[in-house]
C-alpha cells in the first residue's frame, strides 16, 4: 500500500503540473497570436478593397481647387485676431496705412526703374551680365494687371469655376483661346501637369507679359505651357493627337467675327474629349443667338456639338459674377 500510495502520489502531482503548464502554454499562444501582425490576405474581398483604395488615391489632385467654408471661417478669425476690421474707404486713409520702406505707386516705381535701374545695379561693361531674364520696367511694376475690365484677382474666380465644372484632374489637357497675360492661365498652369496647358493668343504685348514676366515671376517655367501667337483659330501647332478635357474662351468670342468663331468651333469639335470634355464661353454667345435657336442648334449638331446650358459664378473677393455658356460633344 505504501508503494502503491507513493506511486499514486508520484504520478498524480506531475500530471497536475503538466495540465497547468499546457493550459498556460495555450493561453500564451493565443496572446502571441493576437499580437502578431496578420499575414497578407489573398482573398478576393481584400484584393478588391486594395484596388479601390489605390485608384482613389492616385486619382486625387494634389491641392483643392476652391476654399471651403472652414477655410473662410479660419481667415475671418485671423482678421479678427489681428484687429483687421473694415478696409480704409478713402485715398487719404489708405495713404495713412502705407508705412512700408520707401513706398511707391506703380508710376513712381516705373520712374525709379527708368532713372536709377533699382537701388543697386551694375553699370557700363557689366550692365547686362547679371540679369538672367531682363524684363521691361512696365512689366516689373505690373502695369498689365490693369489692362482688363475687372481686377487681376478675378482670374482665380474663373479658374475655380471652370476647374470645378469640368471635374478637372492634373493630368487633363486644357486649351484657352486668348489667354492674354495669364490672369486665368497661371492658375491652370500651376494646377496641371507640365505641358498640359495650351493657349492661342493674338496680342503681342500680352504674350510678352505672359512669357517674360508672369511665368518666371510665378516660378512656373518648369510647367512648360505651350503658348502660341495666332489669330486665325489655327490649332495645328498644338499637335494632332490631343483630346482636350476643357476648352474655354473668356471674353474673347464677343470680339471676333461670327464667321471666325464658327471656324474655330468646327476645328475644335474633334479635339474635345468625348463625354467628359467641355467648351465654356463667357459673357454671351451672340455668334449663336443671332442665328436663332433652331438654326444654332442645327449648326452645332453638324459639328457634333450640343448646348448644355447657361451658368453664373460669383467672385470670391469682389461683388461680381460671370456668365458662362457650356457646350459638349453630342451623344452618339
Amino acid at each position: 500500500m505504501a508503494i502503491s500510495s507513493s506511486s499514486t502520489k508520484s504520478v498524480t502531482v506531475p500530471a497536475f503540473l503538466l495540465i497547468s503548464a499546457a493550459a498556460a502554454a495555450f493561453v500564451l499562444f493565443l496572446l502571441l497570436t493576437s499580437l502578431a501582425p496578420a499575414p497578407p490576405c489573398s482573398c478576393a474581398h481584400s484584393s478588391t478593397t486594395t484596388t479601390v483604395t489605390t485608384t482613389t488615391t492616385t486619382s486625387l489632385n494634389p491641392t483643392p481647387v476652391s476654399p471651403t467654408s472652414d477655410d473662410l471661417s479660419w481667415l475671418r478669425s485671423q482678421l479678427a485676431l489681428n484687429s483687421l476690421g473694415d478696409p480704409p474707404s478713402s485715398p487719404a486713409a489708405w495713404r495713412a496705412l502705407r508705412k512700408g520702406i520707401n513706398p511707391r505707386t506703380r508710376a513712381e516705381q516705373l520712374d525709379d526703374l527708368r532713372r536709377f535701374k533699382g537701388i543697386s545695379h551694375y553699370e557700363d561693361v557689366d550692365a547686362a551680365n547679371h540679369t538672367a531674364l531682363p524684363c521691361p520696367g512696365e512689366l516689373l511694376v505690373e502695369e498689365h494687371h490693369s489692362n482688363y475690365g475687372e481686377p487681376w484677382a478675378g482670374g482665380r474666380d474663373v479658374f475655380e469655376f471652370l476647374a470645378t465644372k469640368s471635374n478637372l484632374a492634373s493630368a487633363d489637357y486644357v486649351l484657352e483661346i486668348g489667354c492674354g497675360t495669364l490672369r486665368v492661365g497661371q492658375h491652370f498652369i500651376r494646377y496641371l501637369n507640365p505641358g498640359r496647358f495650351h493657349c492661342l493668343e493674338r496680342d503681342e504685348l500680352s504674350l510678352m507679359a505672359a512669357l517674360r514676366y508672369e511665368l518666371p515671376s510665378q516660378g512656373l517655367l518648369y510647367k512648360r505651357p505651350l503658348i502660341v501667337k495666332g489669330e486665325d483659330m489655327d490649332f495645328s501647332r498644338f499637335g494632332s493627337g490631343i483630346s482636350y478635357d476643357l476648352i474655354y474662351a473668356s471674353a474673347v468670342f464677343l470680339h471676333m467675327p461670327d464667321k471666325l468663331v464658327w471656324v474655330g468651333l468646327e476645328r475644335l469639335a474633334g479635339k474635345l474629349k468625348p463625354q467628359k470634355g467641355r467648351i465654356f464661353v463667357s459673357h454671351n454667345i451672340k455668334f449663336c443667338s443671332r442665328l436663332g435657336g433652331e438654326e444654332c442648334t442645327r449648326r452645332l449638331a453638324e459639328l457634333g456639338l450640343e448646348y448644355v446650358g447657361k451658368q453664373t459664378h460669383d467672385s470670391l473677393l469682389f461683388n461680381h459674377y460671370e456668365i458662362w455658356f457650356e457646350f459638349r460633344r453630342a451623344k452618339a
